[in-house]
């Protein structure tokens, strides 16, 4: 079974760092894009950041210069490495990847989980 399992969330204070993991495990042919969201009660689900299969990054306005993501093909795993964290942050952290499961097969997104992050003092 395929599944996307994340991990790294926790409680912050402002200023703070917090580095997140997210793992595709199963059976895997080939994994394209990966990327990061939130969201808090409330409102829509929105893109933190995101890589392509070469390693072509994007961030949302808010995060940018504060929040790097990065991957490593070998270990199937996206990471998402959280600097100077403010309050506005807060959110249900989700990891979304792009899965082809076999030679033949489409190419399907997987969600993980989600993992919380709280900044607070």
């Amino acid at each position: 079974q395929v599944q996307l399992v994340e991990s790294g969330g926790g409680l912050v204070q402002p200023g703070g760092s917090l580095r997140l993991s997210c793992k595709a495990s199963g059976s895997i042919f080939s994994i394209y894009g990966m990327g990061w969201y939130r969201q808090v009660p409330g409102k829509q689900r929105e893109l933190v950041a995101g890589i392509t299969s070469s390693g072509s990054t994007d961030y949302a306005d808010s995060v940018k210069g504060r929040f790097a993501i990065s991957r490593d093909n070998a270990k199937n795993t996206v990471y998402l490495q959280m600097y100077s964290l403010k309050p506005e942050d807060t959110a249900v952290y989700y990891c979304k990847a792009e899965l082809q499961l076999t030679r033949y097969s489409t190419i399907q997104t997987y969600w993980g989980q989600g993992t919380q992050v709280t900044v607070s003092s």
